[in-house]
């Protein structure tokens, strides 16, 4: 390798009053950037950045200078190029300072919004500055629509339905049996027992082996052979203990051994029309045994003509919209505490009529089933005649009656009997008896069995021939 002689060297590079001046300049520009960094020092990271740009530009900017126009940059006063640099650096200051503020506003306006959607929820601020719009979502949200879904059923001490249950277990069904000849073979002496009729009963009173049930008298009327259907669906055959066909009252007894729970008597006296009550049977048969129907007291102190097969008798009822079909009598009405308060008897089947139902009153009843379990039947004064309502009797029987056109003619008179020995004769008209006006055989009934006792004597008004007289009849011990 060739090298160069000293005075080569120096032939090639720049005169030392050229370096000088170069060098000011230098030294200015550092000055003025590092016056610019000092200004920044704040974002230490772009004002490091600042500085070695330009003094990589200044150096580049240097040396081309010093290389193609040695000349000119030495013409140049070190005023003017300070002056040029300061500008350039200026301008690149300007624009790092626009882009710097923006991003530090952006920057802060996403922090200060996320600040607040994280603080403001857990203040009071929204309550306190905006109450409308907070009680409107409230709204909104009870306003929404929930989807439907089924709840359990909550079971409650005083519901119906244990009621019903509890009662239900004591009331049974009544099947009767009665003899039928049977000629299919042309033998008139065989006969059997076939089913002619059922309705239902309550069972009251389980004592030791003996259980009693309490039904209508037209329900075992004529029966060869009961049959008693209970809750549990055993069978047992009943008998009769007693029966009273004017007030169309039986009591029947079972084993006890069948039986699981008795029903109680409540007090009828206390009812009021609009109160609740039940009704429990077995209409149109076993086959809806149990049968519970709603409704209410319609009526208290209803009396019903009706036709036994010991004469006509005006029934105290209470009258109830509650649903009673033939099959119910015998049933119980009962009342929201589940006990009986009646015996549903009978009901009005008429076209166009609904909703009336009756059922004897348990204050009515409970006198007669005592009785009939102490005696087997009610003992009643007897006077021994026949009876038959005036006014259903053709006048060409009638004798001259000056004064009156109801009252109850004796159709017959027994032998032996107190009205026979007293004086008493077919077709005498007893229009009052003690003074008290009789205008039916109804009447007559209830006042010789509820206004008198055995041994009583009884003071009759007759029209006897178009003439009135007094009859006086001793009533049997």
């Amino acid at each position: 390798m060739d090298y160069k002689n000293d005075n080569e060297f120096d032939k090639n590079q720049p005169n030392t009053s050229d370096i000088t001046e170069i060098t000011k300049v230098e030294e200015q520009s550092k000055e003025s950037i590092n016056v610019d960094h000092t200004e920044e020092n704040s974002y230490a990271v772009d004002a490091t950045f600042t500085m070695e740009t330009n003094s990589f530009v200044n150096r580049e900017d240097q040396e081309e200078r010093s290389e193609f126009e040695p000349t000119t940059e030495a013409t140049v006063t070190p005023g003017m190029e300070q002056t040029r640099t300061n500008n350039q650096v200026d301008q690149l200051n300007k624009k790092k300072q626009n882009v710097k503020g923006f991003a530090s506003t952006l920057a802060a306006g996403v922090i200060g919004s996320v600040l607040t959607l994280a603080i403001l929820p857990h203040t009071d601020y929204i309550k306190n500055h905006f109450p409308k719009v907070e009680t409107q979502e409230a709204i909104s949200s009870q306003q929404a629509v929930k989807p439907v879904v089924a709840q359990p059923t909550a079971a409650t001490s005083n519901s119906i339905a244990d009621t019903v249950e509890k009662v239900s277990k004591a009331i049974v069904g009544i099947v009767n049996y009665q003899q039928q000849q049977n000629n299919f073979y042309g033998n008139p002496s065989s006969s059997q027992s076939v089913e002619s009729g059922s309705g239902s009963g309550v069972i009251f009173q389980k004592n030791n082996n003996t259980a009693y049930i309490v039904t209508n008298n037209h329900v075992v009327e004529g029966a060869r052979k009961l049959e008693v259907s209970l809750y549990d669906g055993e069978k047992a055959t009943a008998e009769v203990v007693g029966t009273d066909a004017l007030t169309d009252l039986a009591v029947l007894k079972i084993d006890a051994k069948y039986v699981t729970a008795t029903a109680d008597f409540g007090n009828s006296s206390t009812l009021r029309p609009g109160d609740q009550v039940y009704a429990i049977g077995n209409p149109l048969g076993l086959d809806l045994s149990r049968t519970v129907t709603q409704g209410i007291v319609s009526a208290t102190n209803r009396s019903i003509a009706i036709t036994t097969s010991a004469g006509n008798w005006d029934t105290n009822v209470i009258q109830t919209d509650a649903a009673i079909n033939p099959g119910n009598s015998g049933g119980a009405l009962i009342n929201p505490q589940g006990q009986v308060i009646g015996i549903n008897s009978l009901k009005i089947s008429e076209s166009g009529v609904e909703g009336l139902g009756f059922a004897i009153p348990s204050n009515d009843l409970i006198p007669i089933v005592n009785e009939l379990i102490k005696n087997g039947k009610i003992d009643r004064p007897y006077l021994g005649v026949g009876l038959a309502d005036l006014d259903q009797v053709a006048q060409m029987y009638w004798q001259n009656l000056p004064s009156t056109t109801k009252g109850v003619i004796l159709t017959n008179i027994e032998a032996n009997s107190v009205a026979a020995s007293s004086g008493l004769q077919v077709k005498d008209i007893i229009v009052s008896m003690n003074g008290t006006e009789i205008t039916s055989s109804s009447d007559l009934r209830k006042y010789l069995y509820t206004k008198v006792s055995k041994g009583d004597e009884i003071k009759f008004g007759v029209y006897r021939d178009g003439k009135q007289i007094t009859v006086n009849v001793k009533l049997a011990d």
